[in-house]
């Protein structure tokens, strides 16, 4: 549950936008407050869903929070309550879980016995915060800690022919059982069932997105994958995304709302977005040749010229990009006059510049040990590249991460003027 949600700015209208913030800056504030500054690194944008579902259920509960750097050193209304704690509860198990993982595998600064018991120190605290918050808000975070802790197991005993179903059980069983608290939370306890099911839908969902996004990435590296692991094609996990989306859709008819409209957003048209962002869009033009290809002699005739240059249909074939001294190529675009090259004056550096000359972005990703990545964490929150630098490095991963609020990845299809009211599903 680590970001396959991440709405577009431009794909929410701006009081969805200001409520979405809301939650995820009530999700750090909240690590915080209970747990300390260092707990804020857990914070990602899947967590806050469960704040934003007791916010739906129960109605809207905030505060105000004062400036911070990463809304540009300004004040703002924050999501504050227990939705806000929960999910800062599930977000510790989550973060612990996966530190565990990585000491187990020996990953990056993790090879190194010293570094490894840190590293089991850190789990084992968010694991225990987790428990504490939990407890205070009558939710036992046993059933998430034995949900992540059978993980291992259940991939042991998978193989070729085996369901991916099975490996993605646990996730979904975590899942279901945290969303499902958000009923009791908010005072509705007939919503737990179908809630349930939604939150065990998403779990399947992003744990299968999850096992697209690093498919190649594991197969270059030879670490274990679900898909590889059990002979799993895209096109059968692309299935199950699909259907996992449609069950949500029709889980979340059953629930009964103070206001939806949020929820609907991220559980309904952003889970739409991850689906197509993992595995491409299925109404798109044909896929790229393969490398190296080059077209027949004719077989792409010439555009035919019309009053506005070529007609609108035409599509130049693919091939080596002329240099800009060619005929036709207009070589680049001038500077524009009284500015850097590139740039306008109120335009925020580009990505890897000034204070954002570190960490770099590479490829591959060069992933950091747990000391590297929280100096990385709190260097890229100081400089406001979470926010302002697109894309920016994961502190950890290394991975490419679009910006809170400069991100778009609105693909050919995407209607950026939908805010939902009345939507019925059918876009």
């Amino acid at each position: 549950m680590f970001g396959i949600i991440r709405p577009c700015r431009n794909r929410l209208s701006p009081e969805l936008r200001e409520s979405w913030l809301a939650h995820l800056c009530g999700l750090c504030l909240a690590l915080r407050d209970d747990h300390g500054h260092l707990a804020r690194v857990v914070t990602n944008y899947d967590g806050l869903v469960i704040s934003a579902l007791v916010e739906a259920q129960a109605g809207r509960s905030r505060r105000s929070a004062g400036p911070c750097a990463l809304r540009g050193m300004q004040s703002a209304d924050v999501a504050v309550g227990t939705g806000a704690r929960l999910a800062a509860s599930v977000s510790l198990v989550l973060a612990s879980a996966k530190v565990g993982d990585h000491v187990a595998d020996g990953d990056g600064v993790f090879a190194r016995a010293p570094m490894r018991g840190v590293g089991r120190q850190v789990a084992r605290r968010w694991a225990a915060q987790a428990s504490e918050t939990g407890l205070d808000l009558g939710f036992d975070t046993a059933v998430l800690v034995d949900a992540v802790r059978r993980q291992s197991s259940v991939e042991a005993a998978a193989g070729p022919g085996s369901s991916v179903l099975t490996v993605t059980e646990p996730t979904e069983t975590a899942a279901g059982e945290a969303v499902a608290q958000t009923a009791v939370l908010a005072g509705r306890p007939g919503n737990a069932a179908p809630l349930r099911e939604v939150g065990r839908l998403f779990g399947r969902l992003a744990h299968l997105l999850d096992a697209v996004e690093d498919l190649a990435e594991d197969r270059a590296s030879g670490a274990w994958n679900p898909l590889v692991a059990t002979g799993t094609t895209l096109e059968e996990a692309r299935r199950l995304c699909e259907d996992a989306a449609l069950g949500i859709r029709l889980a979340m008819a059953e629930v009964e709302f103070a206001d939806d409209r949020l929820v609907h957003v991220l559980l309904a048209h952003e889970v739409r977005e991850s689906i197509r962002r993992a595995f491409g869009d299925p109404h798109s033009h044909t896929p790229p040749p393969p490398p190296g290809w080059q077209p027949a002699p004719g077989m792409y005739p010439p555009a035919q010229p019309g009053p506005h240059g070529p007609h609108a249909g035409h599509v130049p074939p693919p091939g080596p990009v002329p240099p800009p001294s060619a005929p036709g190529h207009g070589g680049p675009p001038e500077p524009p006059k009284g500015g850097k090259k590139g740039r306008r004056g109120n335009e925020p550096p580009p990505p890897g510049s000034g204070l954002w000359c570190w960490p770099k972005l590479k490829q591959p990703p060069v992933t950091r040990g747990a000391f590297l990545g929280c100096l990385a964490v709190l260097y890229q929150c100081g400089t406001c590249q979470y926010c302002c630098r697109d894309p920016y490095p994961g502190p950890f991963s290394g991975k490419p991460r679009e910006a809170w609020c400069n991100g778009c990845d609105c693909g050919p299809n995407c209607d950026c003027n939908c805010d939902c009211c009345g939507c019925d599903c059918n876009c």
